[in-house]
């Protein structure tokens, strides 16, 4: 089986936070794991790992096709956009081989 993935590095000086609040967010109704600088989270349409580094959240997806990968892209994003309100986050996610 193929699988699609993409990758998004977003400039923000809270990169850990963001992260943190994205996995406490999805654990209540998702598969997650996350330290302090990884996470993790399964859901239906893929897996989404996230990494922060100083002053850049890493943001990994991976899905079955086309269309769960951009269900995944656009869950992820849309509650990121939510808990960043403050800042204006530039999203490009780019193919990655794989």
């Amino acid at each position: 089986m193929t699988t699609l993935r993409s990758e998004a590095r977003l400039k923000t000086e809270f990169a850990a936070r963001y992260m943190t609040q994205l996995c406490k967010h999805f654990e209540h109704r998702q598969k997650v794991a996350y330290t302090a600088d990884h996470g993790r989270i399964e859901m239906r349409s893929g897996l989404c790992t996230l990494t922060a580094e100083p002053g850049v959240l890493i943001l990994n997806a991976e899905a079955a096709d086309a269309e769960l990968l951009a269900r995944l892209q656009g869950a992820i994003i849309s509650h990121l956009e939510r808990f960043a309100f403050r800042e204006k986050l530039e999203v490009k996610w780019e193919a990655k081989a794989g």
